[in-house]
């Protein structure tokens, strides 16, 4: 029986990612689900058991070291092994730089914790029993994590952090055996950025980019987990983050015009 651990599990990518594992794998599978919230996971792991698979559910801030070595010990506690960890965890945020106050500047050190450093801890834990398995990490990062996008500064930090620290540990595991995939997801109809942090630090409570060309949930997800069975180095979601990864080497002024048409009028700099 292969055990996997998702973090992130409670809704949106992770949660699909969960049930759709559930789906292909059932009695085959033990799934390990985590994120702050107990009460969500649970509604996930009723759903995933529901397929057959055996499941566990741990409540893991992964903004805190301690609980994300946790999360790994229980999993292996309860399970004996660990095949595949997704760090899917994340937090989104939207905030023109200069609109951030400098007592406020503490959340982009927060969004650190969360997006890079919660897959840190994680996959730091991990990596042993993950050896034994010849196993698989996957990390969800952003086509801003690719492409800098205006409005998300702390956000695109964080992902290009993930993106470096990825591909540098893909490299170093090729001897092991253990797969390094990194997803780059475009706009998925999820409520990330509307639950993400605005200039205050607060919960933005809207989008500022746009949503009509939005991803399902359920194609995000599917597209992680095919590059997952196929131990793929990354995945690129859109045409345009393929086309654009590659543009601004030749046209960078061109890829940050369209970077800006990606966001509300409202909050574009250029319509203040």
């Amino acid at each position: 029986m292969k055990t996997m651990v998702v973090t992130g599990a409670s809704d949106g990518i992770g949660a699909e990612i969960a049930r759709q594992l559930a789906r292909e794998h059932g009695k085959g599978l033990a799934l390990v689900l985590a994120a702050r919230s107990a009460a969500k996971l649970n509604e996930v792991a009723l759903q995933c058991a529901s397929q057959g698979c055996d499941t566990l559910v741990v409540r893991t801030d992964v903004s805190d070291e301690s609980a994300c070595r946790h999360l790994i010990e229980a999993a292996v506690a309860r399970f004996g092994r660990l095949d595949v960890l997704i760090n899917n965890a994340g937090m989104s945020a939207h905030a023109l730089f200069e609109e951030v106050a400098e007592n406020d500047l503490h959340w982009y050190e927060d969004l650190m914790r969360i997006n890079l450093w919660g897959s840190v801890w994680c996959t730091h834990a991990a990596l042993p029993h993950l050896r034994a398995t010849r196993g698989s990490i996957v990390a969800v990062s952003s086509l801003a994590g690719l492409i800098g996008v205006p409005g998300r500064t702390a956000y695109s930090a964080t992902k290009f952090a993930m993106t470096g620290f990825f591909e540098a540990l893909r490299t170093e595991l090729k001897p092991s055996g253990v797969s390094v995939t990194t997803a780059y997801p475009g706009v998925v109809a999820t409520d990330i950025r509307r639950h993400g942090y605005n200039a205050q630090g607060a919960p933005a409570g809207r989008s500022g980019l746009r949503e009509d060309k939005a991803m399902s949930v359920e194609r995000c997800a599917a597209l992680i987990l095919q590059g997952l069975a196929r131990r793929e180095r990354e995945v690129v979601m859109t045409a345009q983050g393929k086309l654009g990864r590659w543009l601004r080497l030749i046209a960078p002024g061109l890829v940050e015009q369209l970077a800006l048409k990606a966001l509300h009028d409202d909050v574009r700099p250029d319509h203040r």
